[in-house]
């Protein structure tokens, strides 16, 4: 699948805004502590995928019922569903000064991953966390998605990758009082 750039602008991809607000001082220590150990762009992309991955549960998986939806917010409580994750990781890699996009693809609703920009291409990346039957891996070398959309069951991959948050996903995010409000009104399409 051929990824489109909603934005021809690179730098539109490394801003911060009111989601991403990598200006924070808590994504700026997470990023600062992340990049001590990394020697390269690409290790500190990998290592910020792993962390987000890794140590911030999926609220469905964990049955955390907040939600959040600014970066610092996910880092700071430590829970977000696939939107969030993928805020707190732009976020992160934004701060090192690499550029990500949003994409997504629909399944029954639709789920939020992030493309970042290495060895001059874009490359779409799942921080939504593993759990059996899901083994979501940092790669540039073929997408090692958490999912697959089947086009027969009208799953699809949306090729756009967006410098922003899409604003449908974010007013569902900020609109939720808690996870069971939130996954009755999860998107459906863009």
């Amino acid at each position: 699948m051929e990824l489109i750039q909603e934005n021809s602008d690179l730098s539109a991809y490394l801003a911060a805004d009111e989601v991403v607000d990598h200006y924070h001082p808590l994504v700026r220590e997470t990023a600062a502590r992340l990049a001590a150990g990394a020697v390269d762009s690409y290790a500190y992309a990998r290592s910020a995928f792993e962390f987000v991955r890794d140590t911030i549960p999926h609220s469905y998986d964990s049955g955390d019922a907040r939600v959040t939806w600014r970066a610092s917010d996910v880092l700071e409580q430590r829970t977000g569903i696939c939107y969030a994750k993928s805020h707190a990781l732009a976020a992160l890699l934004r701060a090192e000064d690499i550029p990500t996009a949003f994409c997504y693809q629909k399944f029954e609703e639709v789920h939020g991953l992030v493309a970042v920009r290495l060895d001059g291409a874009w490359h779409r990346q799942d921080p939504r966390g593993n759990k059996p039957g899901v083994d979501a891996q940092f790669s540039l070398d073929g997408e090692r998605l958490a999912f697959t959309p089947d086009p027969e069951c009208n799953e699809v991959d949306y090729p756009e990758l967006y410098a922003e948050p899409h604003p449908v996903v974010v007013g569902v995010l900020k609109a939720a009082p808690g996870l069971l409000s939130l996954s009755r009104t999860l998107p459906t399409t863009l």
